[in-house]
């Protein structure tokens, strides 16, 4: 509750106005329940989660399924098994990291050439007399777009 009040008077002191949210100035401890066991395993072996591509290629009685004989099959073996889904050999938030780079440079790449090496014009461009012949082709009224007209088909 002193941390309450320290909060509060600092607060007063500055004019701000306090929520009930920001009161507490503290973190509250974690407390984990330890998952319970599925009554269905009894006293079945609980196993590491560990991926069998992790484990080393050679020295196994089923060099393809990386187990020997009458070990434990984990519960969940279809995940962790050697047909499961690959296990990254990058952590995700690296490779994060690496695929926007790598973006970034293409990004960059398009704009370098976009932008900075774009060459000059060869030529410059033609200009005609009379403001650009626009009394020689009819004046402006008659070179004007047609406008677009809904025509049916009987």
């Amino acid at each position: 509750m002193s941390s309450l009040r320290l909060i509060s008077n600092v607060a007063s002191k500055r004019h701000l106005k306090l929520s009930p949210l920001s009161w507490r100035a503290y973190a509250t401890p974690a407390t984990f329940k330890p998952q319970e066991k599925d009554p269905q395993l009894a006293d079945y072996p609980d196993l590491p989660w560990v991926s069998n591509q992790e484990l080393p290629a050679r020295g196994w009685w089923d060099q393809q399924m990386r187990r020997n004989f009458g070990d434990p099959i984990q519960e969940y073996d279809e995940v962790l098994s050697m047909w499961g889904p690959d296990t990254p050999p990058i952590p995700p938030h690296k490779a994060l990291f690496q695929l926007s780079l790598a973006i970034s440079a293409f990004v960059g790449f398009g704009f370098l050439c976009k932008y900075a090496l774009v060459p000059e014009r060869p030529t410059v461009p033609r200009e005609y007399p009379y403001s650009g012949l626009v009394r020689e082709l009819g004046g402006l009224e008659e070179n004007k777009a047609r406008e677009e007209t809904e025509e049916v088909d009987e």
